[in-house]
């Protein structure tokens, strides 16, 4: 069964038609009953539906005026190049595609120019259809001036909507939270699991998938890619808090000491972020790490070494800090600019010094590749508007730019979602056009009923429409077009005939482009990207753990190759993004119940590649002696040996899931190594041990995936716009 809409999105529908319907209403009405102009009044009516509900703009309703006054000289681009490029079938479809791959795949640089897409080509849609008249520019881009400036003013009177919280919002009360469980945990006296699953919540609140569109920093830009960060530290936080709370206390000054450090870090950060005050970063803290890190396992020399369980706590505390000040310094970068970041692992915070132009390009490059499904997408929208033009002017459809909005409303990522888009948009549009032929025939040239019904049927249409899916909406938008139209010339019934074979045109080339481009969607590449994800990531867990227990050199010598890094960046990046419009796609088309496929956990594959980079970012750069017996190394090498080989199985994929044989530490090197240099140990051991959790739920076996989709659903969708960059 279809879930039903929930009442705030009806209301939030109900409200965005009302402002739509005012707009578009006081532009028609005067340019077409008063001044005559059937062309401006035609631009004035669709300026406010391609924005308001083609393109539903989210955030406030000053951040949707500002941007829908911004995208006006882009508009007015798209106008005059399709105007120009009216003069031919093949100038008009050579421009469709262009503008069918360059607008969406330009959008993976930021979340406002992705939402004002489908609103800029049906600009270019509505002016490439003859007949060709430039002279009626003027006309055109006034109607379209008129239509948006109204739907700007609309979009900035209150209507009782709720505030939505920001991305910013959320991290500030996420810190807040960390820093009085580490204040809790500090004198807690025995494990608190009410604690951890409550810091466990906040986790998976803050992932992409719990915010709003309008609200996720998915932009190519500094401050995005910070916040983003400092979100993603965030996460890691509270998680590690909460497997702190579940530990069983002992009594460590040391990391008491730490954990103050970071809950006062915490409180700092949550000020900057509301704009208390700026935070210059999390400088203390890191000078507390550094001096918890050189005395945690004793005095200099001592052989006699704390006790293991106590190592594990304090290692724990330590990537608690870790991550509280990649947060730290992530927050630094957002609020205060561009901005060099010292002391940090560089490949970490690469994009804090760059330049608004160069991380573009970076955006740009990194998905520009077949594999992206950003790409795929923006190929799939271009060929699917460039033929259907191409059908449209061949064949000489009457009405033709309604054959390539079917295309741009009813085309899904997968063939299987168009399939289903189609065949309930061809029942509404048949639907549709038998009612409005009935009202044509019924008031023939009475031009007064189809203005009194205009304003009840666009308020009705862009009401229902969005939330009750193709069929209401394609049916209501039929008796929309054709009262509209009726008002600007004189029209039979055969528009509703014209209306609805243009329709079933559109969605038959829509159809055929989703069988022929990528009909599996985002499942397939999905796949593809987290296996070269995993085989990225392999090498470099036996190349962290052996760098970080080389024998003593400088902490620069040390560090991994930046290419290695960029390597694993780069696919993990790529395979958010896949993952991202995986999750988005219908659950019944992603996967049958009875299916004797058995899917990977996406998410804690995603979870193993970021947890490799932190440990690639930060271990080898632990401070400290590095005395290790040949014993010691020996375990180095077999236990990190064992999570590369792991992780490459897990790239086949296997049939059985994946079982890591990871060796503990072994007795005599705990009790056989000094003190410092066993700190390294753990840190190592900790951090493989979390691989080999991840790489194992990663590869588990589910019986039944159709019974995890409502909890998927709730899980990351990382980056939905594409943040696959090269460094």
């Amino acid at each position: 069964m279809p879930k039903r809409p929930s009442l705030s999105a009806s209301l939030g529908a109900g409200s965005r038609a009302l402002r739509v319907t005012v707009a578009a209403a006081a532009g028609f009405y005067p340019a077409v009953h008063l001044l005559d102009q059937p062309l401006t009044a035609l631009y004035a009516l669709f300026a406010p539906i391609a924005y308001g509900v083609l393109s539903p703009l989210p955030g406030s309703g000053r951040r949707r005026a500002g941007t829908v006054l911004r995208a006006l000289p882009a508009a007015a681009a798209m106008v005059v190049l399709g105007t120009v490029l009216a003069v031919g079938t093949w100038p008009a479809v050579a421009g469709m595609l262009l503008v069918g791959f360059a607008l969406p795949f330009g959008a993976v640089c930021g979340p406002r120019l992705a939402g004002i897409v489908p609103g800029l080509q049906l600009f270019y849609i509505l002016a490439c259809f003859p007949p060709y008249a430039p002279d009626t520019l003027p006309h055109r881009l006034a109607g379209l001036a008129v239509g948006t400036v109204l739907l700007s003013l609309c979009e900035l009177v209150p209507l009782g909507e709720p505030a939505q919280p920001t991305y910013r919002g959320r991290i500030a009360d996420s810190l807040d939270l960390a820093g009085h469980a580490a204040s809790r945990i500090v004198g807690a006296e025995v494990p608190d699991p009410g604690l951890a699953a409550r810091l466990r919540a906040a986790g998976r609140a803050l992932r992409f998938s719990q915010q709003p569109a309008g609200t996720r920093p998915t932009g190519a830009g500094r401050t995005d890619r910070a916040l983003a960060q400092a979100g993603s530290a965030t996460r890691r936080l509270l998680d590690q808090l909460a497997a702190l709370a579940e530990l069983s206390p002992a009594p460590d000054m040391a990391s008491e000491t730490l954990l103050g450090g970071i809950a006062a870090t915490c409180a700092r950060t949550a000020d900057a972020l509301r704009g208390a005050r700026p935070d210059a970063g999390p400088g203390l803290l890191e000078e507390m790490v550094a001096q918890f890190a050189a005395g945690r396992g004793g005095a200099p020399g001592a052989r006699v070494a704390p006790s293991h369980a106590l190592l594990l706590r304090q290692s724990t505390a330590l990537t608690i800090a870790v991550s509280a000040v990649t947060a730290g310094t992530a927050v630094a970068v957002a609020t205060g600019g561009r901005r060099p970041v010292y002391g940090l692992p560089h490949e970490q915070f690469w994009y804090a010094g760059s330049g608004t132009i160069r991380l573009w390009c970076v955006r740009i490059t990194g998905n520009f590749t077949r594999r992206s499904v950003v790409f795929q997408n923006a190929v799939r929208i271009a060929l699917g508007l460039s033929l259907a033009r191409l059908v449209a002017g061949s064949l000489d459809l009457s009405h033709g730019f309604w054959v390539l909005l079917a295309v741009l409303t009813l085309g899904r990522t997968t063939a299987g979602d168009t399939w289903s888009a189609v065949r309930s948009a061809t029942v509404g549009t048949l639907i549709g056009a038998l009612a409005a032929g009935a009202l044509l025939i019924g008031a023939g040239e009475v031009t007064d009923v189809y203005a009194y019904l205009l304003v009840p049927m666009m308020l009705l249409a862009f009401t229902v429409g969005p939330v009750e899916g193709p069929a209401w909406a394609q049916g209501l938008f039929t008796l929309v077009v054709s009262t509209a139209f009726a008002q600007i010339a004189p029209v039979t019934w055969r528009l509703a005939e014209a209306r609805l074979i243009d329709v079933l045109t559109g969605s038959a080339v829509g159809l055929a482009c989703g069988l022929l481009a990528w009909p599996s969607g985002a499942r397939a590449e999905t796949r593809r990207s987290v296996t070269a994800l995993l085989k990225a990531a392999a090498p470099l867990v036996p190349t962290t753990a052996t760098a970080t227990t080389a024998h003593d050199s400088p902490s620069r010598g040390r560090e991994i190759a930046p290419g290695v890094l960029r390597v694993t960046e780069h696919r993990l990046r790529i395979a958010q993004s896949a993952y991202a419009q995986y999750r988005t796609e219908p659950a019944s088309r992603r996967t049958s119940r009875h299916t004797t496929e058995i899917d990977s956990d996406w998410l804690a594959a995603l979870n193993y590649g970021s947890r490799v980079l932190v440990g690639a970012y930060w271990l080898p750069r632990s401070e400290g002696p590095r005395t290790f017996s040949s014993a010691a190394l020996r375990w180095v090498r077999d236990a990190a040996g064992e999570v590369g080989a792991a992780t490459l199985r897990a790239a086949g994929p296997p049939t059985g899931g994946v079982c890591v044989r990871l060796t503990p530490l072994p007795s005599d090197v705990v009790s056989g190594t000094p003190s410092q240099a066993l700190s390294l140990l753990v840190d190592v051991e900790v951090w493989l041990r979390a691989l080999a959790t991840d790489l194992e739920a990663a590869t588990a076996p589910r019986a039944d995936e159709a019974d995890q989709e409502d909890q998927e659903d709730q899980e990351s969708r990382e980056s939905r716009d594409g943040r696959a960059d090269q460094p």
